[in-house]
Order: structure tokens, then C-alpha cells, then sequence
């Protein structure tokens, strides 16, 4: 993260803010279940492992493996689209929120959870190179322990003093998402996946506007 250059850095920011736009929006529709947060997702299973909770079982199971292949996806489409692989991700992932969309309109709505969940594995692509991902957009934990690594050092003198802003900024952007999606589920219900689609999408034309390079 901190490597990153500030106008990448605040891309990655609003893409986090996304992530945690659509979480907010799959936890309150789907009894607390998860679009992007597999720890929490692994945690029910063991749950409904040993409680025999078949429904909730299927359910996690289902998202640990959509989001894997979301993920897998996003790897794809980012060596296929070659120089413009990061728009060619965010395409599949507005793609993926807005069927996800659909789905909660006009067909099966755990069928919409599988694809929320598909759609954060592949953001999670954006940012790869040579095919590792650089930044991890969805999810936090790594970015707190790397904050409170960072503030040690700074507080020790061993380290940068402002070496922690970057990922504070990161879990803030996550954290500002998840507001707003839990606000626009509060407002428009099942229509706040429109939403997400449609921020997605001016994503999509943000990060088309990236230089290549950096």
C-alpha cells in the first residue's frame, strides 16, 4: 500500500469504499451474510457445520465459492484485457452487480447473493501484477494489522512517522461504504444494488482514465 502512488492509492480507496458499499447491502439483506468478507462467511459455516444448520451450510458454501471464482475471473479478464486489464475487470464486476440486480428484481435472490459475492472476488483483480494482486480491496484485517505495525514503528522511531495514514485512509474508505450502502438498503431495499452497479460503472470510467503504467 504504501508504495502506491496518491493517485492510485485514492482509486483503490473508493474501490474499498465499493466493497464495502455492497457488504453493507448483502449483510442487510441477507441475514448476515457477506459479499466480501470470507472470514466471516468461513466463521458461519464452521457454525452450521456443527449446529446442522443445513440452509446456512449451502449458503456459505455457496459464497466461499463464488467468490473464489469471482476472484479467478478477475485474473482472467486482467491478462486478457491485456494494457486495459484493470478496465476490463471492472467491467465484469459492473457486469456481475448489475445481474446481481436483476436477480433480486426478477428471479432467485440467493441467486443475487452468489453473484455479489463473485463480483467482490474479481475487484479484488484491479490492482494485479504479473498475476498477484497488489492491493487486497476487499478486505480489512490485513489492512489494520499493517496500520497498527505502522503506528508502532512511528511511535518507536524505528519507522516512516506518517507510514500509517495510507492504510487508515484505506480501512476509512471501506468504512465510509459500508455507511452508505447500509443508508441506501435502508432506503431503497433491493434497489441498492442499482446503485452500487451504476458506482461501479463511473469506476469503470475512472479507471480507464489511469495511466497504464502506474
Amino acid at each position: 500500500m504504501q508504495r502506491l502512488p496518491l493517485s492510485v492509492l485514492l482509486v483503490a480507496v473508493l474501490l474499498a469504499a465499493l466493497a464495502g458499499f455492497v457488504d453493507a447491502i448483502a449483510f442487510s439483506a441477507f441475514a448476515g451474510f457477506f459479499a466480501s468478507f470470507m472470514s466471516g462467511n468461513t466463521t458461519r459455516l464452521g457454525v452450521a457445520i456443527a449446529s446442522g444448520l443445513q440452509a446456512e451450510l449451502h449458503t456459505a458454501i455457496a459464497l466461499i465459492l463464488a467468490f473464489v471464482s469471482g476472484v479467478m475471473g478477475g485474473a482472467i479478464a486482467a491478462r486478457a484485457g491485456g494494457v486495459r486489464g484493470r478496465e476490463a475487470v471492472m467491467l465484469l464486476v459492473t457486469a456481475l452487480l448489475a445481474l446481481a440486480a436483476l436477480c433480486l428484481g426478477f428471479g432467485p435472490r440467493q441467486l443475487a447473493l452468489v453473484l455479489l459475492a463473485g463480483a467482490m472476488g474479481a475487484e479484488n483483480a484491479v490492482f494485479s501484477r504479473n498475476g498477484e494482486v497488489q492491493v487486497g480491496l476487499t478486505y480489512m484485517t490485513g489492512t489494520l494489522v499493517r496500520f497498527g505495525q505502522r503506528l508502532a514503528d512511528a511511535l518507536m522511531g524505528v519507522g516512516p512517522r506518517a507510514g500509517w495514514w495510507r492504510d487508515l485512509l484505506f480501512w476509512g474508505g471501506f468504512l465510509f461504504g459500508t455507511l452508505g450502502g447500509a443508508g441506501a438498503f435502508q432506503l431503497a431495499g433491493d434497489g441498492a444494488v442499482w446503485i452500487a452497479a451504476v458506482l461501479a460503472g463511473l469506476l469503470t470510467l475512472l479507471v480507464a482514465r489511469m495511466p497504464a503504467g502506474e
